[in-house]
């Protein structure tokens, strides 16, 4: 019997950050909309992203807070004790809280019905979900990624972690070894440092999160090392191996070696887009599996759009939403909307955060530019002294020339909500002089980003 085609206006493939909200728009505006998912309502943030680790990070700290006690006067009859089961079932009804709530919110949405299973292309206007055949004039593809654990020698032979594992341990590992120290990698070490594993984490590079300045690498490191986590960096030709007595060995730079329990291979993430079918649909992809698309975030079929990590234009559930913003905007409001138009802004989630947007001072150099820097030692900051907390530092670039704001890092409590004083400031096109003269309430973190814009240093520009 032929398959009988189901007609649509729109179809969604993959549920994440700019779906649902895309599915709304769509079906406000009266169209019928076919959401498919093949794993999760949410996507990676809900599941095994932003929502669980940000829940774990808020056990860890607590856990540190404990052991500090005394510090702040504080009597804490022995020594605190983490109940990984209890971190773990605390994570896991948070998330499960806010999928069901998700998944109820689609589900009742005008005109769109969410369908559960693997969706595949079968030409530019149908897609195929088992035994389902969908048709629509409009396709958006947002399916996210996995992480990656390619070009490290020996890991088909042992029991590796990815990010998703470890939001799903229940026991403590005795020795973690993360592979990877970048923005991910380096959450996970802190908060099961906090929790009482030993951890040690091993890097190809020769610094941590080669996207920051190298000083604020450096106090990255030295906070992280405060702590007890131990790096390995440098660490080329890296390959694995069972241990005897359970675990595996990592020797990297041809001799060193460690041993570790557990293994978390933080190397980096693909899109999902090797299983879509999408040769079927003439769809381009480039030579990572990202999606190619415009700056509108058009592929080069008409007709079909990429949202999200899949599309290789950003990597966090903000820029997702984006491009949700940039698609209804552009499709249903006659706006033209562009991914050029937003300004790079994110945060490393580890304790104290890291705020950071626009460019960083090395960035800008080596762009030819002039640049002039202003910074502040969070040990001048009366809000981080006063809460314990004055590790890190405040730094703005601007233009050396027009007083343009090009950056900021926040590296010190509540950095992450901080550095939205300037991301709002570069988005309102302020000078750094014009960032000068806003009062902010005393006493924070956010009222010496006024201060520090008018204490920029004497004009430089790259050497070579």
């Amino acid at each position: 019997m032929p398959d009988v085609t189901e007609r649509f206006d729109a179809v969604i493939i993959g549920v994440g950050q700019a779906a649902s909200a895309l599915a709304n728009r769509l079906g406000t505006a009266g169209m019928t909309v076919a959401v498919i998912e093949r794993r999760a309502v949410g996507g990676t943030c809900v599941n095994v992203g932003c929502t669980p680790t940000k829940a774990m990070v808020a056990s860890a700290r607590v856990a540190r807070l404990a052991a500090r006690a005394g510090e702040y006067g504080v009597t804490i009859p022995g020594a605190p004790v983490v109940d990984m089961a209890a971190v773990n079932d605390r994570t896991r009804a948070i998330v499960g809280k806010s999928r069901a709530g998700l998944e109820r919110w689609i589900t009742g949405l005008p005109g769109c019905t969410l369908i559960h299973g693997h969706a595949r292309f079968e030409s530019a206007r149908t897609v195929r979900v088992g035994d389902r055949l969908l048709e629509a004039d409009r396709i958006f593809i947002d399916v996210g990624g996995r992480a990656s654990a390619s070009n490290i020698e020996g890991l088909g032979d042992i029991d590796w972690l990815s990010s998703s594992d470890m939001v799903t341990l229940r026991e403590l590992p005795r020795h973690l070894v993360v592979i990877g120290g970048s923005y991910i990698g380096l959450e996970f070490a802190q908060m099961f440092r906090r929790f009482g594993s030993q951890v040690t984490v091993v890097e190809r590079g020769a610094r941590l999160m080669p996207r920051e300045d190298s000083d604020v690498s450096d106090e990255i490191r030295a906070i992280l090392e405060a702590e007890g986590i131990a790096f390995r960096l440098d660490a080329e030709c890296i390959q694995v191996r069972p241990h005897p007595e359970g675990g595996a060995v990592i020797t990297h730079g041809g001799k060193e070696q460690t041993v570790g329990s557990h293994i978390l291979v933080a190397a980096g993430r693909v899109p999902n887009t090797d299983d879509l079918g999408l040769d079927k649909a003439g769809v381009r992809t480039g030579p990572h599996g990202h999606i190619e698309v415009d700056e509108q975030l058009r592929t080069n079929v008409p007709g079909i759009w990429a949202l999200g990590d899949c599309n290789g234009r950003g990597a966090f559930t903000h820029t997702a939403y984006n491009d949700y913003e940039i698609v209804a905007a552009n499709l249903l409001d006659g706006e033209s909307r562009s991914v050029n138009d937003r300004i790079p802004v994110y945060a490393l989630y580890i304790d104290p955060p890291l705020g950071r947007v626009g460019i960083t001072e090395e960035q800008a150099l080596a762009q030819g530019r002039t640049v002039r820097v202003g910074k502040r030692p969070m040990t001048r900051v009366g809000r981080a002294v006063e809460k314990g907390e004055s590790q890190g530092s405040m730094r703005i670039i601007a233009d050396g020339q027009t007083d343009e704001i090009l950056g900021a890092a926040i590296l010190g409590p509540g950095g992450d909500e901080a550095v939205h004083m300037v991301l709002a400031a570069m988005a309102a096109g302020m000078t750094c002089r014009q960032l000068t003269h806003v009062v902010a309430i005393h006493p924070t973190v956010s009222e010496l980003i006024p201060t520090i814009a008018g204490e920029l240093d004497a004009p430089r520009a790259s050497a070579g």
